[in-house]
């Protein structure tokens, strides 16, 4: 609850505003409610995964005290863990690779974190991780996992991932919209946000029309072809089978967004909107003005602001040409 003093900093995750972007929708039929989950303490929507993980996982004997956390992460994931993990008193390790922007490597050092990096594979360019890179990644996470007999934080796996969302992200944007949401949108990584918010809107209000969406180079979950699987939009579509994307009553269709379209409403949505996100921000966006100018002409949108712009400075996100 934030309008007490809080015992530890992850007490302040959740309870994050929603912004109608009026600016970007103003000649449109329809609103996009922006649900801004970079105001979390580690500035990204996956700061809830990684308490829900960690704190389930103490409920069920899972994690002792003291013993070593690890996780595969593209960043986002693995702040929210040192977040979590400093405050709780776990060792934390956190394995990315190299493709990722260097800011969320220094950021979850600084948090505490030893931050492992592996190489990306052949023919793989920086700052666009492919799901090739992902499988590097998972070897040394597994190899160190079994070495220092750590718990796997898993976020693809563990339903914390899902129930964070569920019981915390959707609930909460339910009530601030007073249940005026006709359709939710989400760029899918590991697949826990959509699982999760899916689940609890549907709950609601059974003709919630929930979408998927995904780099238009590689359209793997609507089982098309993956014409270029090193896209730049960072934090999601990795090509693989997501566990939490197993109800398929749930996905009401796919949505694909450009490398081009992600970062041009990226930039639009600071310079218009005053909201500085990152690059899957932009694609939820983007995915939510392209269905508000098709099938969901004149409905109301949810959809989340992943995480901060101030992540990926060192990459071309915020530079002066795409």
């Amino acid at each position: 609850m934030k309008g007490k003093i809080l015992d530890h900093v992850y007490e302040a995750i959740g309870q994050t505003p929603i912004v109608r972007l009026s600016r970007m929708t103003h000649a449109l039929e329809g609103e996009i409610y922006a649900k801004l989950e970079y105001l979390n303490p580690g500035f990204s929507k996956k700061d809830r995964a990684a308490r829900a993980i960690i704190e389930e996982a103490e409920e069920a004997g899972l994690l002792k005290p003291g013993q070593n956390v690890i996780e595969l992460t593209s960043g986002n994931m693995g702040t929210g863990l040192a977040i979590v993990c400093a405050a709780k008193g776990y060792p934390f390790v956190a394995v990315m690779s190299r493709g990722n922007s260097v800011e969320r490597a220094r950021m979850m050092k600084a948090l505490g974190a030893e931050v492992v990096l592996v190489d990306q594979a052949p023919g793989s360019q920086e700052g666009q991780v492919s799901g090739e890179d992902l499988r590097l990644v998972e070897l040394v996470t597994e190899r160190i996992k079994r070495e220092r007999s750590a718990f796997r934080a898993d976020q693809f796996n563990r339903q914390g991932s899902v129930h964070a969302h569920q019981y915390g992200t959707a609930q909460e944007a339910w009530e601030q919209t007073d249940g005026k949401i006709d359709a939710f949108v989400d760029f899918v990584g590991s697949g826990g946000t959509f699982g999760g918010c899916a689940r609890a809107l549907k709950g609601f209000n059974p003709d919630i029309r929930c979408y998927v969406a995904e780099p238009f180079a590689a359209p793997f979950l609507a089982g098309r072809e993956v014409t270029h699987p090193n896209h730049r939009i960072q934090g999601g579509g990795y090509g693989m089978t997501l566990a939490f994307l197993d109800e398929p009553s749930l996905v009401e269709d796919y949505v694909q967004v450009t490398d081009e379209e992600a970062i041009r409403v990226a930039r639009s949505l600071a310079a218009r909107e005053g909201i500085f996100a990152g690059f899957s921000s932009g694609a939820n966006v983007a995915a939510a003005l392209q269905l508000l100018q098709g099938r969901e002409r004149g409905r109301n949108i949810l959809i989340t602001i992943n995480d901060s712009g101030l992540k990926y400075l060192s990459t071309d996100l915020y530079a002066s040409e795409v």
